[in-house]
């Protein structure tokens, strides 16, 4: 009796220690697959970047309008950059829109004249600029020449001290914006935007890391392999150049106008190469997407199609190539490559890794059972 009992204390002992044994080795595996899950992630969004950075290179080379494939060669390092005050001056032809007086007041210094020195931003399409004009065209005509001539207030009261009323609710002609341009007779015509900040709700996602332009950390598209779609370029939001005092901007509640403005305009708007490359991208697109050879589709399910319209104002084009280009396009390349011999190896690994853990929870349950 007290052999046959002794017998099976030992056995349900080392039944207990093999079970705690496997335990121990499923809790080890889980750990090395959570560790090169990491790495995998990491790598992958390695490569991602480097892919969109590279992508973008050949931003200033992309299709002709009449086979979408062949390079138009209208950016080079000769290339000028358009500036602010070009930008400007395009709306200043505008003699009787409400951005060009009001671009023409703050030029001459007129605007205390409104309750807008501190509270007036600009227009927007003078408060950023991108890199090729092919970019321009597109995120132009995307926002529509209204929306380019709108006019940004940081407050309500700077929109209100845009435009006055009489009791009657007509438009009061000797007051605020109208009543300035009356008196360098420059007169109002039909509506105008304009934009509060103040009621835009920001962007709560973050910048990247260590970017000088403050770009939003927003999650590039993806397929559910995992992949980015071919001929991705960025976000609008974040393809947007802002010059050092447009940067330092922020509203009384501390955001800038990348996060504020120009996310409430473009929200998550993505930026394909070609049009064929857009279209087939569409899985991963949510919040419309445009392309440098004229494709856009204003948000899911809702293409625009027809000959593409070019707006008389545009964002102006900064020259600053490599502010997003890698400086050694050829070692970059060389670097995605050798990243992703490093992700495949890496997937090998997880594999593996899976396989024994999936073996050792075969083998605990059948020891339960």
């Amino acid at each position: 009796m007290y052999v046959d009992e002794a017998v099976t204390f030992l056995v349900l002992n080392q039944n207990d220690a093999n079970h705690e044994s496997i335990k121990n080795e499923i809790k080890k595996h889980e750990d090395n697959l959570k560790f090169l899950n990491s790495q995998s992630n990491r790598l992958a969004e390695s490569i991602l970047d480097l892919q969109v950075s590279l992508g973008r290179y050949h931003s200033c080379s992309v299709i002709t309008p009449d086979n979408g494939s062949g390079p138009s060669n209208t950016e080079d390092d000769t290339t000028p950059s358009i500036t602010e005050d070009d930008t400007t001056e395009q709306i200043l032809k505008k003699e009787n829109s409400a951005a060009g007086i009001f671009c023409w007041l703050k030029a001459n210094a007129q605007t205390s004249n409104l309750a807008l020195e501190k509270d007036a931003v600009g227009v927007v399409a003078t408060l950023a600029r991108v890199e090729s004009d092919e970019l321009s065209r597109i995120l132009s005509e995307y926002l529509g020449l209204e929306t380019m001539l709108a006019i940004v207030c940081s407050t309500n009261e700077g929109v209100n001290a845009l435009e006055k009323y009489n009791p009657e609710g007509t438009i009061n002609c000797n007051a605020g914006l109208h009543g300035i341009g009356s008196s360098i007779k420059k007169n109002v015509n039909g509506r105008f935007a304009v934009i509060c900040l103040e009621s835009f709700r920001p962007y709560v996602g973050g910048f990247v890391a260590n970017d000088p332009q403050k770009k939003l950390a927003i999650p590039k598209p993806r397929f559910p392999n995992e992949e980015c779609p071919a001929g991705f370029f960025d976000y609008a939001v974040n393809m947007l150049y802002l010059e050092s005092n447009n940067l330092s901007f922020v509203t009384s509640s501390g955001h800038g106008l990348r996060e504020t403005l120009f996310y409430g305009l473009f929200s998550g708007l993505q930026v394909y190469r070609t049009r064929n490359e857009m279209m087939s991208a569409l899985p991963c697109i949510d919040e419309g997407a445009v392309s440098l050879d004229g494709g856009m589709i204003k948000k899911n399910g809702m293409f625009v199609l027809g000959s593409r319209k070019d707006v008389e104002v545009k964002f102006g084009i900064f020259s600053g190539r490599s502010g997003v280009v890698p400086p050694n396009y050829s070692q970059a390349e060389e670097v995605v490559r050798r990243l992703k011999w490093e992700s495949t190896k890496l997937a090998e690994d997880i594999q593996r890794e899976q396989q024994l853990l999936d073996h050792l929870k075969a083998k605990s349950a059948n020891k339960v059972a």
